[in-house]
């Protein structure tokens, strides 16, 4: 009950548009997402796969967001709005993280040899803290560090050190000043082009 009553309430505070908790639990897609991977992850764990995917397909119907049941997740990550999410087998998502619709934590392993690639890592690493903008797309055995924020439609194919803000395609690291605050969609401050 602890656990849930801090999960809704670092909704509320990364979230100017949460009403309540009640509002939260009845009406917010990441919320029942979330919920449902827990459920899944179970029995993933315990070995039940058929039922695991089936949880996280009936998840995917309901809430747009697709969830891997192998994923592992931290606490308090906050799925805003969601529609189109796509976390992969074996990502890994750190402590109170925020994650934005549309975006895609995904592999770049081809769709041959499926075999070989069954046990090996495919999709990235999320630290604590970090912020991913709409549409931003993290693909690979990438690691991103905690604190960082990847901007909105970002492609980022390569580590991320801790604290970093990356915008663009390929995504770049640009210099901010406001590091360890939370800015919704990833982005501390105007982006100027820099080329």
């Amino acid at each position: 009950l602890i656990i849930m009553k801090n999960f809704l309430e670092s909704i509320i505070n990364r979230d100017p548009a949460a009403k309540s908790k009640l509002s939260i639990i009845l009406t917010y897609p990441g919320v029942k997402a979330v919920f449902f991977h827990r459920i899944a992850n179970f029995f993933s764990i315990a070995k039940f796969d058929l039922v695991a995917r089936m949880i996280s397909q009936f998840s995917r119907f309901l809430t747009g967001i697709e969830i891997h049941p192998k994923a592992k997740i931290g606490v308090n990550l906050f799925i805003d709005h969601g529609m189109g999410v796509v976390i992969g087998e074996t990502s890994e998502i750190g402590n109170n993280v925020t994650i934005y619709h549309a975006v895609t934590l995904g592999g770049i392993s081809p769709s041959i040899e499926s075999e070989k690639q069954r046990h090996e890592k495919r999709h990235p690493t999320i630290g604590d803290e970090v912020v991913i903008g709409s549409g931003a797309q993290i693909i690979g055995p990438i690691k991103v560090g905690s604190g960082s924020r990847i901007a909105a439609n970002a492609v980022v194919v390569n580590d991320v050190p801790e604290n970093a803000t990356m915008v663009g395609v390929p995504a770049k690291i640009i210099k901010t000043s406001n590091q360890g605050k939370f800015r919704p969609y990833g982005v501390d401050e105007k982006v100027k082009d820099e080329q």
